[in-house]
């Protein structure tokens, strides 16, 4: 059957709630697009994955291909937001119960591997699909009703406005402590593959796609206006472009200074970062960047220690004086709720959900930020054992 528009915005709108339900709900996801995937298939998975990471999902790519050099920096995004890339060579990790195919024109042309399309297959898999090809030579891959298939300049634009209703689903982000789902690394994908396909920096010429870009950039503008030192919006989309870009080169800078102090014990990898290291980190970043590097290193340290990751740091600032604790619980740990800490070490001043705590203290009251994690770092060890 030949993909159509969507008839109505109710109809839009009860799919994307679809979707938000199943990234919510589902454990295991797998991106899928099209063989020989180009900008717009590539940035949409991406930006997709980003999203399914502040949900604390297990997130795997496929692609079986080699990434243009042109958005080589998309893979690096997936390297520190702990999402994985993988090939017909590499081991897909168990546990998809999800698959969702971006930018893809009808089923024949899916990058997929023979064992991918036998999970595709199954019953108890959910498939999702965004895509913006209509009309003759397509057809659909995704369920019925989880199917984000219109009018759009991209699947990417697709995957920006999922974002924005996930952004009005308060009940969504308190339960999974989503800040915003329109994190810059997220805008940057996005925006990549709106460029990837209007010929990767020109103006857009079509009406409609004017259109769709003056609706993201305003929004997009706020974003890096609130994170850069211009005082005129960005005009062109290029100029978007190329500072989200230098924006998302620092974050990395950022991350590779903050994980080499990692320390690991049985179970635990945990980082401490010093008064020192917290005014180098603030004369080099702004603190979006900070918070953002910190929440995806805790991630990351569950993941290299299989059990539990901890990041505690000092932040001083003119309105606070805090120490703050970030706890992460591996995908593949579910043993050990993470909340009975906060029981254990009496702490009043935090809260969170069995997989992931967060909880803080004036700086008076922690002398020694070392000690005081090395002794949660042993309790926890205890717990687990």
């Amino acid at each position: 059957m030949a993909k159509v528009k969507i008839q109505s915005i109710r109809e839009k709108n009860a799919i994307i709630g679809n979707i938000i339900d199943a990234m919510a709900a589902r454990t295991g996801f797998l991106l899928v697009g099209h063989r020989n995937a180009d900008e717009d298939c590539i940035a949409s998975m991406v930006a997709f994955a980003i999203l399914l990471t502040k949900f604390d999902k297990q997130v795997q790519i496929y692609i079986d291909g080699v990434i243009p050099p042109n958005v080589g920096y998309l893979a690096n995004i997936c390297v520190y937001n702990s999402i994985r890339v993988i090939n017909s060579r590499q081991r897909l990790m168990p546990g998809v119960d999800t698959i969702i195919a971006c930018d893809t024109p009808k089923p024949s042309m899916l990058d997929m591997s023979p064992k991918i399309r036998k999970i595709f297959a199954s019953a108890e898999v959910i498939r999702i699909e965004v895509d913006h090809h209509l009309g003759a030579d397509s057809d659909y891959i995704g369920d019925e009703g989880y199917r984000l298939v219109t009018e759009a300049s991209s699947a990417s634009e697709l995957v920006g406005v999922l974002a924005l209703k996930l952004k009005l689903r308060k009940d969504i982000l308190g339960r999974f402590m989503i800040a915003d789902p329109l994190s810059r690394n997220f805008v940057l994908a996005v925006l990549t593959g709106i460029i990837g396909d209007t010929n990767m920096g020109k103006y857009l010429k079509s009406r409609r796609e004017s259109r769709y870009y003056n609706i993201f950039s305003g929004i997009y503008n706020d974003i890096l206006m609130r994170t850069t030192v211009k005082e005129s919006n960005f005009t062109r989309i290029d100029e978007v472009y190329k500072e989200l870009q230098k924006l998302s080169e620092k974050e990395a800078k950022c991350y590779g200074y903050v994980i080499q102090k990692q320390n690991l014990s049985k179970s635990v990898a945990y980082i401490v970062l010093t008064g020192k290291d917290m005014s180098h980190l603030a004369e080099n970043y702004d603190r979006e960047t900070i918070v953002n590097v910190t929440k995806q290193i805790v991630n990351d340290l569950a993941e290299i220690s299989q059990k539990v990751g901890i990041i505690a740091f000092p932040e001083k600032t003119e309105t606070t004086d805090l120490v703050q604790f970030r706890m992460r619980r591996s995908h593949n740990f579910k043993s050990y709720d993470l909340r009975k800490i906060l029981e254990l070490f009496s702490i009043k001043n935090g809260g969170g959900h069995e997989g992931a705590v967060g909880f803080r203290f004036s700086s008076g009251e922690i002398k020694d930020l070392r000690g005081y994690t090395e002794r949660i770092v042993e309790r926890l060890e205890k717990e687990i054992e």
